[in-house]
């Protein structure tokens, strides 16, 4: 059986768990695959991703910084990495061609629905942050009927542009210090959390329903997530089932495959 290359792109790229589970799913199904993560120069993505499927790889994964990079690099891309203008899964099609994917928004709407057993239809749902990684899950959420998404970001004029971008009048933007009725559901976007930063908005946003996720995720609470449980949110989650539903959907587009994601994210958790 032939080995199956595939790679993560990433700058930096030494944290990435993409390797480890996409080597759990290749398991479940007998699959001999190769994933490596791969750091590549700032300047460098279009000659790494050229030299990687000329040399027989079968795709790739994408993150940060590369994102755009790889939209642009691509042939065709899904209508997901169009709305995104971000691709994190690049793959040969059957007549060749090298396209792109943006599988974060269907990850954390599989996460949202079906592992935690959240509602998105008819929901108010705030969103902190304007920047590539909400950029990417916007669509999918849309797509869940909510009744509302509102933008909160530290720049608004950058949220504006986002907002405008999708041109869906359920999808708007507020400001810090809004007003009115709590929030069905908040989900953080921004990397604040990263550095330790709790988010800038009063704590009425929060309400005895309302359920708070981190699109980040570590070994304790995030701050965000801290945050909320002290604002009073009825249920907490944080990105690591998002991270491991994004993946399934790009062994699903390599593979044609489906795979099972709770036993990968409880042993992720238990390695954390």
């Amino acid at each position: 059986m032939t080995t199956a290359r595939l790679a993560v792109f990433g700058n930096p790229i030494g944290h990435s768990r993409s390797p480890e589970i996409h080597h759990q799913f290749a398991a479940q199904h007998g699959l001999d695959i190769e994933y490596k993560p791969l750091l590549v120069p700032v300047d460098g993505f279009d000659r790494y991703a050229r030299t990687f499927l000329t040399d027989g790889g079968l795709g790739f994964n994408v993150t940060v910084p590369f994102k755009q990079d790889a939209f642009r690099f691509v042939q065709s891309a899904s209508p997901a990495a169009t709305m995104a203008q971000a691709v994190n899964t690049v793959s040969i099609n059957e007549q060749g061609m090298v396209t792109g994917d943006n599988t974060d928004g269907a990850g954390l709407v599989t996460d949202l629905v079906n592992n935690l057993g959240w509602e998105l239809e008819g929901r108010r749902i705030l969103i902190l942050g304007a920047g590539g990684a909400v950029r990417g899950v916007l669509a999918s959420l849309l797509s869940g009927d909510p009744a509302s998404i509102s933008l909160l970001n530290r720049t608004t004029s950058r949220a504006q542009v986002v907002a405008s971008h999708f041109g869906d009048q359920r999808l708007g933007v507020v400001e810090a210090h809004l007003d009115g009725a709590p929030f069905d559901i908040v989900i953080n976007g921004t990397s604040a959390g990263l550095n330790g930063e709790l988010p800038d908005l009063p704590s009425h946003v929060i309400g005895a329903g309302t359920r708070c996720y981190d699109m980040s995720y570590g070994s304790t609470r995030t701050p965000f997530l801290a945050w909320a449980m002290r604002s009073g949110a009825v249920s907490l989650a944080d990105g690591l089932g998002m991270l491991v539903e994004q993946a399934a959907k790009s062994f699903e587009i390599w593979f044609g495959l489906p795979v099972t994601t709770a036993p990968v994210i409880e042993r992720l958790r238990t390695s954390l």
